[in-house]
């Protein structure tokens, strides 16, 4: 059985209201697949591939405006420089870990040759965090195959999240962490946010503000202080229908950092924060000569601003209800949030 979300346990953030499934696939077209890898030999194995589609295969040639952000850049987002140069997204995007990247991203290119895409070259977005505390992510466990599965397997509708997919092994405040999703309607737009949290500390971790983190800590549930506490990354995907240009998704993905830095992520010197905003109010397509576009008023932004940044803090925090304690390597453990102790810590708090 699933373990609850944030909203389940009773426990709101922000001022905005959120889509149908309070997740990236309430913005109209976009498709989340994840396929997970756990085992226990030859070697021990928590790992995954995370998609995201974000209009159907059309995709291929029906390219979305898109644009980045590296908040930190000791990470990796493959295809960022043609993003910058030409501010557009024609595949789905991946995430998955840091030693299968490559993979991944090889994977992408032959799922558009399989699909009959009809260009001559592919640069997709691959992403990635790194699971090497509880995954022997060194054997490189991640096949083409699987980040296929991934691609093939997406769909509309609530989005799977915690111990799936990419975020399979990750941590995030020393807590388990992983995939997590959610959204913000505004304006009559929809922003929607998917992590794949792996980053921070115990004592710099908020909830809706409330110091969780330093009122949880190592007594109340056990933590790993052998990683070093700036160690490990977050990859954040923003999608919105708001007819954007290349620059305005640019700007958008900027404002995931006001996300997670309400949650508690400062970007330490060893994480990779990462950031990528499309929009699918807008279709370029390709060979056409000319295309016609919108854009959103300037002025507009700062409400879909709001959003962005609400929808993150919301899909970490998914993250972190919905994983479970995982056993990995060498015996390793990290302790799921404990809802009993969230609840109990807010309600305290707020007294």
């Amino acid at each position: 059985m699933a373990r609850a979300r944030l909203r389940d346990l009773g426990i709101t953030t922000g001022m905005l209201p959120t889509g149908r499934w309070n997740a990236i696939t309430d913005v109209a077209g976009v498709k989340v697949g994840v396929a997970t890898l756990v085992r226990d030999s030859p070697h021990v194995v928590r790992t995954g591939v995370t998609a995201i589609w974000p209009r159907g295969p059309e995709i291929w040639q029906n390219y979305c405006f898109a644009g980045t952000h590296s908040f930190n850049g000791n990470g990796e987002m493959t295809g960022i420089p043609w993003i910058a140069e030409q501010g557009m997204l024609g595949a789905p995007i991946c995430i998955t870990n840091t030693w299968s990247v490559g993979t991944v991203r090889d994977a992408i290119s032959a799922a558009a040759l399989k699909a009959g895409a009809t260009q001559n070259f592919h640069l997709p977005v691959a992403a990635e965090t790194y699971d090497g505390w509880l995954s022997e992510s060194e054997s490189f466990p991640v096949t083409m195959d699987l980040a296929i599965q991934a691609i093939e397997s997406a769909q509309d509708g609530p989005v799977p999240e915690g111990n799936v997919g990419g975020g399979t092994g990750m941590i995030t405040h020393e807590f388990k962490g992983g995939t997590g999703s959610a959204s913000r309607v505004v304006d009559g737009w929809t922003v929607g946010a998917l992590v794949q949290s792996n980053y921070g500390s115990r004592e710099l971790f908020r909830v809706d503000g409330v110091p969780v983190g330093r009122m949880l800590g190592p007594d109340a549930v056990p933590t790993h202080r052998t990683v070093p506490r700036d160690a490990g990354s977050i990859i954040v995907v923003l999608a919105t229908d708001a007819p954007l240009l290349p620059i305005q998704c640019q700007r958008l993905a900027r404002r995931a950092t006001t996300g997670l830095a309400w949650v508690g992520g400062i970007g330490g010197n060893g994480s990779g924060d990462i950031f990528i905003a499309f929009s699918t109010g807008n279709t370029v397509r390709q060979g056409d000569p000319v295309s016609e576009v919108r854009m959103l008023a300037p002025e507009a932004m700062t409400n879909l601003f709001q959003a962005a940044a609400e929808a993150t803090e919301e899909a970490i925090l998914n993250a972190m209800c919905a994983a479970e304690t995982m056993t990995g390597r060498e015996g390793r453990v990290i302790h799921a949030l404990p809802h009993d102790l969230l609840v109990k810590a807010m309600r305290d708090y707020r007294k």
